[in-house]
């Protein structure tokens, strides 16, 4: 278990203005921690009941779980980028470049803003190091999240050419995430969780909780060195 406690202290003023109940400032509660990694907007958001309780219990852990996983049974499912455009998952995971995933919705106030917003300051922090690096963001509210809902949450986060956002039918989005260990026939109990995988057939790093963008750039970091490390000793 990797922890860094000062990283959550938005969280946990989230998870305060939670226990207050009614609507609170999203950006000013992340402000506790630090503006750039965790404020997303400046407009007042409801929190219902369940994501108050995700928010509570991440504030409470304060930290995030690292795990290796093998994932080889990735459902042959064809989902619908934000261009509408057909994506082959399969396919599109089997690429020789390395990959960054998690899930989210585009209506949910708490959790995906601010996963979204450490997925964009990952790519700040990586600079030139992200050019080869593919992140995937599937929603799973495929119900409401069309590819032009999706265009438009892509664009408010900055998403570039290498960050692709997928949406699909209701029972392959949910056939995605029992291969990655992630469903709940719930959206609003979803949990804040990260994959990735340094190259095909190797395995998920599963990262469960909230990490900041500078500790999924070490992360990234990490695992594409190890990988390499193994790759060179094979050669031996």
């Amino acid at each position: 278990m990797k922890t860094r406690t000062p990283a959550l202290a938005g969280l946990h003023a989230l998870a305060a203005a939670c226990t207050l109940g009614g609507v609170t400032l999203l950006s000013t509660a992340a402000r506790a921690h630090d503006a750039h990694e965790m404020a997303v907007a400046d407009h007042a958001m409801s929190m219902d009941h369940s994501h108050c309780a995700a928010m509570a219990a991440a504030a409470r852990t304060a930290g995030y779980k690292r795990s290796l996983r093998t994932y080889s049974a990735i459902p042959d499912v064809v989902l619908t980028d934000a261009e509408r455009n057909p994506v082959r998952l399969r396919d599109l995971l089997a690429g020789n470049e390395p990959v960054m995933l998690n899930f989210i919705f585009t209506t949910c106030s708490t959790i995906c803003p601010v996963m979204t917003k450490v997925f964009a300051g990952v790519r700040t922090r990586l600079g030139h190091e992200a050019n080869n690096l593919r992140m995937v963001s599937i929603s799973i509210d495929p119900e409401n999240d069309t590819p032009a809902r999706l265009k438009g949450y892509a664009q408010r986060f900055g998403a570039d050419l290498h960050w692709t956002f997928l949406t699909g039918r209701a029972q392959d989005v949910a056939a995605v995430q029992r291969a990655f260990d992630s469903y709940d026939s719930d959206k609003m109990n979803h949990q804040p969780l990260t994959l990735l995988r340094a190259a095909p057939g190797g395995q998920w790093v599963r990262i469960e909780g909230f990490a900041t963008a500078d500790q999924l750039a070490d992360e990234y970091r990490n695992t594409l060195a190890q990988d390499g490390a193994k790759r060179a000793s094979a050669r031996l």
